[in-house]
């Protein structure tokens, strides 16, 4: 079996100030720039954890808590939170120091979950190693990406099962 690696090694942080190429008809940051920049942080999440090329499989879930705005500077922290065979579940933290105020903390503006796989060169799922929990906060993580995991399964379960109902009638 593949030796495992510490949560705290899939641990990756990016930093960016958003533009005004970056906005939408309502003058905040778009959605869409802040899915890429999600999905780039996970992305390198995954490429560490895994040692390898890693693809986005699926995006699990994103929420957007705060409208970022031009001249933000936005922080998206990502860990791999849990590992099968091939996939991982990387989350995602995103934040924003405001230019125009001074905080004492970032402002939480979105949460993301995301599913990556690793890839051998020919495109093909290749196995992973195992997450480690650190402390009681990754092991709590770990814990809710199972969680996650089972429902993604039972879901696709049950509209496969929907569907070949609906074909058969």
């Amino acid at each position: 079996m593949e030796q495992g690696r510490p949560t705290a090694h899939s641990r990756v942080t990016l930093s960016r100030i958003m533009s005004a190429v970056d906005v939408n008809l309502y003058g905040t940051v778009h959605g869409g720039v802040l899915m890429k920049f999600v999905d780039d942080v996970a992305g390198a999440s995954a490429a560490r954890h895994s040692g390898g090329t890693a693809v986005t499989a699926a995006i699990d879930e994103i929420v957007f808590l705060e409208p970022v705005r031009v001249g933000d500077l936005v922080h998206a922290y990502a860990q791999v939170n849990w590992a099968g065979s091939s996939s991982m579940e990387v989350g995602v933290r995103v934040t924003a120091e405001r230019w125009d105020a001074v905080e004492p903390t970032p402002i939480p503006v979105a949460t993301a979950y995301l599913v990556f796989v690793g890839i051998d060169v020919a495109g093909r799922p290749r196995r992973v190693p195992p997450v480690l929990p650190g402390d009681a906060e990754d092991r709590r993580r770990f814990q809710e990406a199972m969680i996650r995991r089972d429902h993604r399964l039972a879901r696709r379960t049950a509209i496969q099962k929907a569907r070949a109902e609906h074909d058969e009638s």
